[in-house]
């Protein structure tokens, strides 16, 4: 069998699988449909599994496959145990091994030890493989897929087989990388990501891969206390490679601790169609929020790096730059106060299709604002220091 169909899991609570903490085996408790990784320890060098095993457990991983039975019994029971036999004649007994799943190759006896659960594993490399899959996928508690041909149209295809099915896919990454991509395909991704890990590193970064992000940011009301018309300089039009929605916009303000919800291109105008992927942002000296809770200059961002995508009611999700456009125009600088009388500001564009967003999902023109209006926006306790939360002093004005 090849090695790369091995899988590695997680420690205390699984990362990515919810688990009841009376569980008292990693296969019993199977409830959520979030992403999951397994590592691969059957290739790692004898001297560097130890290190590896502590390192799936502290980073949560799921499941961890060895053809080694006694280092599964040491997992904890928390941690799925997947036995890869070395030879597809190996016997299993219940008197042998003590696993959650066995994996076997596809075409092979799929009776697997009592108490335990079959993983199947699949190349897939042309169309018969492919359908082998598909069928696999639709009756299979565990489907182990291995692709030879860098292409995702076949993952895509025996995703959109597995929809429904009850059953879980596992995809064999080369690399982080890989991972990464896997786990997007048709929006849903593979359920379960297998690495075979080359450091503890990996092991690391495999697990930031599929650890949900935070979906949601706190906003806040804000009360417009000045509006001001100051005359020209450099605004930024921030493009995304997503549609964004009526109500969805970027965090971008003068100040670290305080910003705007700026709108997106999506409603009509007069004169030119709507840019449905497109912030007028602000001024090329504002601060936006990015991913990982960092702050990032307008002036900075270049395409294919990822920004904050914020709706009115507080649903975050991650999308890509397209472009950056910076051009001199005429520019408003819009103050309000926080409820806890913090000042923010924001510079933008000082034309009426830019527009801000208020509570409601309400779209306000920024050259119709008044003091008083009600404003969407953020607005951290923390300082920022080159992008990253502080808390120090720190008076911006």
């Amino acid at each position: 069998m090849s090695n790369s169909t091995d899988i590695v899991t997680d420690d205390i609570t699984p990362l990515g699988v919810d688990r009841d903490s009376s569980s008292t085996t990693a296969a019993q408790s199977d409830s959520g449909r979030e992403h999951f990784a397994w590592v691969d320890l059957r290739t790692v060098p004898a001297g560097t599994v130890d290190a590896m095993v502590q390192a799936a457990i502290h980073q949560r991983i799921d499941g961890i496959i060895s053809a080694d039975i006694d280092l599964l019994d040491g997992l904890p029971p928390t941690v799925r145990r997947i036995y890869a036999p070395g030879h597809s004649s190996d016997e299993i007994s219940e008197g042998q091994i003590s696993a959650d799943i066995v994996l076997v190759a596809h075409g092979d006896s799929e009776e697997a030890a009592p108490g335990a659960e079959t993983a199947v594993h699949v190349v897939v490399s042309d169309a018969d493989t492919l359908r082998d899959a598909c069928e696999t996928v639709r009756r299979a508690p565990w489907t182990l897929l291995t692709f030879t041909d860098p292409t995702k149209i076949p993952l895509e295809i025996v995703i959109a087989a597995a929809e429904n099915s009850g059953g879980r896919t596992v995809t064999v990454v080369n690399d982080i990388e890989d991972a990464e991509i896997v786990k997007l395909v048709l929006e849903h991704g593979s359920d379960g990501l297998l690495l075979a890990p080359q450091s503890v590193d990996d092991i690391a970064t495999l697990a930031d891969v599929i650890r949900p992000s935070a979906d949601r940011i706190e906003l806040t009301e804000l009360t417009v206390t000045k509006v001001e018309h100051i005359g020209m300089g450099e605004r930024a039009c921030i493009d995304t490679c997503s549609l964004l929605a009526q109500d969805e916009g970027c965090l971008i303000g003068s100040f670290s601790t305080g910003m705007f919800l700026s709108c997106s291109e999506t409603h009509p105008l007069p004169y030119m169609p709507t840019r449905p992927f497109r912030w007028n942002a602000g001024a090329v000296h504002s601060y936006v929020l990015v991913p990982d809770n960092r702050t990032r200059y307008v002036s900075e961002l270049a395409a294919g790096q990822p920004i904050l995508a914020v709706r009115s009611n507080g649903d975050v999700r991650e999308v890509r730059i397209g472009r950056v456009k910076i051009e001199r125009r005429p520019l408003i600088s819009v103050s309000a106060t926080a409820p806890d009388g913090r000042t923010i500001n924001v510079i933008a564009q000082d034309d009426w299709h830019v527009r801000l967003l208020g509570p409601g999902g309400s779209v306000n023109n920024v050259t119709d604002l008044v003091p008083g209006d009600r404003l969407l926006g953020y607005a951290p306790t923390e300082s920022r220091h080159v992008g990253l939360p502080i808390t120090e002093f720190c008076d911006e004005r």
